[in-house]
């Protein structure tokens, strides 16, 4: 190993320590094992422009341990990009640009926010389906995109679930510009790695379509380097490099879980940087030696790339114009004059459910906007997530826009965050909507990336009928309404659902979860696209005047316009709205609110098919299901817990008593 690299890995080293030290808190056993791996990378390999962090046909890196987001900060630091030294001084403190873990967003060179383990690997694998989705959607796409993955994960991401799903999707696609790194150093926050891993790592890999290399001496930066141009040559296959490290390398406490979350202190500190490393300066210190040395490696190379590629992509307008400013368009997720082609016809007294009616959106929004890719987790038939007139992505047809993503819920709603991650396409993602659950972890992370993730959720409450309450949701609508930075509509008809999916696609910084019918429901003579725009709107005004007002959403919209009409011959005069949305309808003014409801919350009653949780904020009064379902055809489960209008016309018959 040559002079600089020993000196270069030794400053980065130190800088992860006093990050820690003056923090008082964070993760120095991954950052101090993972340095040369890191510093391989940027300095001999990765493509990126720090003076244009955004630019698309960079390469992406992904820190799947974001725990040790201190040597991700040094690297970024050390790599010209907008960390400074006191950035790195206010580690972990609030506002800084050095968050305890990596924020996409936040901090510039952040290609993903990471730290729930495991998440940080799907993500990659995300990003590179869409580098090779992209490439392959344009005439000559590989000229204008044309980039590597790259990820670095711990035993501790390799354990949760999440990583086999994902690594098995990977091998599956091929996806052979997915670089993994794997810090085997052996070591969990509990101890020993062997107290609860005993896997063969290397044939898990293997099993799973992957190549497999294997670096002995972590502090061999030539061999990491070998590894990674070995791994640049597979035609068919992602790349696993296992990394043999030591945790906590130069710790007294070296190679035990006492140094994976707890600052070294001065003292220890010292010895590492002093008696380890040979590394005798003041705190923060960075030689200007190692500053030119990633001044002509890391940014030289990118900013060059980056030009080459600003006069690639200006020889391809001149011969492919159209697909050069579509490509601009769509990476800056600018699609209103798309959404704008599709004008859809309802016809008057039709019935449809509206996950069959989220098919048809979904294959006319296709049309118009040629970006939009997707599938479901092996329920593409219930969901209706196939795209008609689309092909499927796979290894031979990277320009197919419907994707299988197997039976892995959580894996595809990870993968789709990293699609979105990467840019240049709309993605969706469908399953159950009780299996919300399994993606939750995901769909957050979505919300706290600011990514305009689409969910497709049917099969939407008790009327799933014989497949019993294991498949019918309660409470998940309850969870994904609770989820800050996000939009939940629950359409009620085949308008209303139209004007769902133009609300996501719409969006570019929220994601959207559409909440879908398995009945059949009828199109309703009120319904908006405006109205569900506002997320709530009167859908069925009263005859005079409202002594009530019902508050419904989804199919429970046309049982409470049935019951208003049984009311009002009886002489009970109530309104129904329809509320698709409450994130959109708190977006209203007072005025509009108060102005839809008619009625103070005392003389409200809200009515889903579904947990009442959280309905207290719009109404005094429920009609909902707080427990769970039976097995039986629909029409004798909702039988059997009276979810009827007639249930309905004696609840307000009491409420007005």
């Amino acid at each position: 190993m040559r002079k600089i690299d020993e000196l270069a890995v030794a400053t980065i080293r130190s800088l992860c320590i006093d990050e820690i030290n003056k923090a008082n808190s964070g993760h120095p056993g991954m950052a101090l094992g993972s340095a040369p791996i890191l510093y391989t990378l940027f300095t001999r390999h990765l493509v990126a422009d720090p003076k244009a962090p955004e630019w698309f046909n960079r390469d992406r890196f992904v820190l799947s341990a974001g725990h040790a987001s201190a040597l991700l900060y040094a690297m970024l630091h050390l790599s010209g990009y907008e960390v400074s030294l006191d950035d790195l001084k206010n580690f972990r403190q609030i506002d800084s640009l050095t968050p305890g873990h990596p924020e996409y967003h936040w901090t510039k060179g952040v290609d993903a926010t990471s730290g729930p383990l495991g998440q940080g690997i799907a993500q990659a694998v995300g990003m590179a389906m869409a580098e090779a989705s992209v490439a392959a959607n344009y005439v000559e796409g590989e000229k204008i995109m044309n980039h590597y993955t790259y990820a670095l994960c711990g035993d501790g991401c390799l354990q949760e679930g999440l990583s086999q799903e994902a690594i098995s999707l990977a091998g599956h696609q091929k996806l052979n510009k997915l670089i993994l790194f794997y810090d085997a150093n052996q070591v969990t926050l509990d101890g020993a790695l062997d107290l609860s891993f005993s896997e063969g790592v290397k044939n898990r890999f293997i099993a799973s379509g992957w190549n497999v290399l294997e670096v002995e001496d972590g502090q061999d930066v030539d061999a990491i380097d070998a590894a990674i141009k070995e791994a640049k040559t597979s035609k068919e296959k992602p790349t696993m490099i296992m990394v043999h490290t030591v945790i906590g390398y130069g710790s007294a406490k070296q190679g035990t879980n006492k140094v994976h979350g707890s600052p070294l202190g001065v003292d220890d500190g010292r010895h590492a940087k002093v008696d380890v490393y040979g590394f005798d300066h003041e705190d923060f210190f960075v030689p200007e030696e190692v500053r030119a040395e990633f001044a002509n490696t890391f940014i030289k190379r990118g900013q060059e790339a980056h030009k080459a590629h600003e006069a690639a992509l200006a020889e391809y307008a001149k011969a492919h114009a159209q697909e050069a400013k579509q490509f601009k368009e769509l990476i800056e997720l600018d699609v209103e004059k798309y959404l704008d082609k599709v004008n859809p016809e309802f016809a008057p007294g039709s019935a449809t459910s509206t996950r069959v009616a989220s098919g048809k959106a979904l294959n006319a929004f296709m049309k118009a906007l040629p970006n939009l890719v997707g599938g479901s987790a092996d329920v593409a038939s219930s969901v209706m997530t196939k795209l008609d007139e689309g092909s499927n992505f796979e290894p031979d047809n990277r320009a197919g826009h419907n994707i299988n993503w197997g039976i892995r819920e959580f894996a595809m709603a990870s993968a789709q965050n990293g699609m979105l991650l990467h840019g240049g396409l709309r993605t969706y993602v469908g399953c159950f909507a009780v299996f919300a659950d399994y993606m939750k972890a995901a769909i957050r992370m979505a919300a706290l990336s600011h990514l305009p993730a689409i969910y497709l959720f049917s099969h939407d409450s008790i009327a799933v009928g014989e497949d019993g309450p294991t498949h019918q949701p309660i409470e998940q609508l309850a969870m994904l309404r609770s989820i800050p930075n996000m939009i939940v509509l629950r359409p009620a008809d085949e308008r209303e659902t139209y004007a769902a999916w133009r609300q996501a696609l719409k969006s570019r910084s929220t994601p959207s979860a559409l909440i879908l019918s398995r009945q059949n429901l009828p199109l309703l003579e009120g319904s908006s696209e405006e109205g569900v725009a506002r997320g709530g709107y009167v859908v069925s005004k009263e005859a005079k005047k409202a002594e009530l007002t019902l508050v419904a959403t989804g199919s429970e919209v046309s049982l409470a316009v049935e019951a208003q009409k049984k009311l009002l011959e009886e002489g009970i005069d109530v309104r129904v709205v329809s509320l698709p949305s409450w994130e959109l309808f708190e977006k209203q003014g007072e005025e509009y609110k108060e102005k839809t409801f008619a009625n103070p919350w005392e003389r409200r009653v809200s009515v889903e098919m579904l947990s009442t949780f959280g309905w207290d904020r719009y109404a005094k009064h429920h009609m909902g299901l707080d427990h769970f379902g039976a097995s039986a055809p629909a029409k004798d489960v909702i039988k059997k817990f009276d979810f009827t209008s007639d249930r309905l016309v004696r609840l307000v018959k009491e409420i007005l008593k």
